[in-house]
């Protein structure tokens, strides 16, 4: 069985250094396994690695498509296996690094998605519906999902209701399975603490503003408008409503920051669940 390494973390872990350090030692290159950093011009708000990083080592599925494009789980998960057979080809050990557990879940876990067709209908109601109403449907429907899930990832809460309402069973206990295509090698980084990543969070949201995180966030606004995909990203949604009046600036830092953490914490809760995984925070 050919072999992959998978480093998986919250954000600001330092999974983007381990994995450019590991593909240096196993001359290698790195599969990004992010749902945001596939989008062209998400570059501060997702910390997405430099054109410096990118030059020390190759990364694939960075920069594939526009925002507007909804990329899927199966879209990456296709991708990735076609570079991660190209790679073996080669001799090489894939390394695949990032922080959207799904995408890990789906591509090297015995897990595959169920086979529910999108329902065009039920789609068009829910998406007449708000962030929020959307997801006190899913937590009614499916509280396990609804606690993975943030409130503002539409496309995800709405799949899981879809999924739920079609098939009559929680999306979280549809537990489709497949055989394992990879002898996989799990790594966490190390992180000494909790306060110590919620720290690494905070300066790393006040280095995003001092690289032009606004300037990013109001070119993207006028070459794209308000769609999903931006006003749905953490570090976006914030500054967007700081555009809108409705928060001061350092009130929309504070509010990323915030967001990061909380999201950083969902991450973890995420990522303990795979039992190949044992650490502390």
């Amino acid at each position: 069985m050919n072999k992959v390494i998978a480093i998986v973390g919250p954000t600001a872990s330092g999974k983007t250094k381990l994995a450019i350090q590991m593909a240096q030692e196993y001359d290698t290159e790195i599969i990004s396994a992010d749902s945001r950093l596939v989008y062209k011009g998400f570059d501060i708000a997702t910390a997405k690695p430099t054109k410096e990083e990118q030059r020390l080592i190759k990364h694939h599925l960075i920069d594939v498509v526009e925002p507007e494009f909804n990329y899927s789980v199966s879209d990456f998960v296709d991708a990735a296996n076609e570079i991660i057979k190209e790679l073996h080809k080669r001799g090489k050990i894939p390394i695949i690094a990032g922080g959207t557990g799904l995408y890990f879940r789906i591509l090297l876990e015995n897990y595959k998605l169920p086979g529910v067709e999108a329902n065009p209908e039920l789609r068009a109601e829910l998406e007449s519906l708000s962030n929020e109403e959307l997801y006190a449907i899913l937590k009614q429907l499916d509280a396990d999902s609804a606690e993975k899930l943030h409130p503002n990832d539409r496309i995800r809460v709405i799949r899981a209701i879809e999924v739920t309402k079609t098939l009559g069973v929680p999306f979280s206990q549809v537990k489709g399975t497949k055989d394992n295509e990879y002898d996989i090698e799990w790594i966490f980084p190390n992180i000494p603490s909790r306060e110590i990543l919620y720290d690494r969070i905070n300066k790393r949201v006040d280095l995003m503003l001092e690289q032009g995180l606004v300037e990013e966030t109001k070119f993207l606004l006028n070459k794209h408008g308000r769609i999903k995909n931006l006003v749905n990203t953490i570090g976006y949604q914030e500054i967007i409503r700081y555009f809108d009046n409705e928060l001061e600036l350092n009130q929309a830092v504070e509010l990323i920051k915030q967001n990061t953490r909380r999201y950083a914490k969902r991450q973890l809760t995420w990522f303990r669940r795979n039992q190949c995984l044992s650490f502390d925070l």
